[in-house]
């Protein structure tokens, strides 16, 4: 049941942080999924680098959300996205 929740919240932040970054109509459901599972690992990741704590569940979705977009951008910059 774990990997359903995680496939299904993963698709939610991959879709809001393609909706952020403006690449939307490019994404089908498996890259919003994908960057949605490793773009959330990256945003909670570097909010530990920096010192920045997620207290909350809004606090914690913003930070997934975030970590999203910074994986587009990423993604972006080397050309997979345009």
């Amino acid at each position: 049941m774990s990997w359903i929740v995680t496939i299904v919240v993963g698709g939610i932040i991959g879709w809001l942080g393609s909706i952020v970054m403006k690449t939307n109509a490019q994404m089908g459901i498996i890259a919003n999924v994908l960057v949605g599972i490793v773009g959330s690992s990256l945003g909670f990741w570097l909010a530990g680098v920096l010192g920045v704590a997620a207290y909350g569940a809004i606090a914690q979705w913003i930070v997934a959300v975030l970590g999203a977009a910074a994986l587009i951008f990423l993604l972006k910059a080397l050309g997979i996205f345009k």
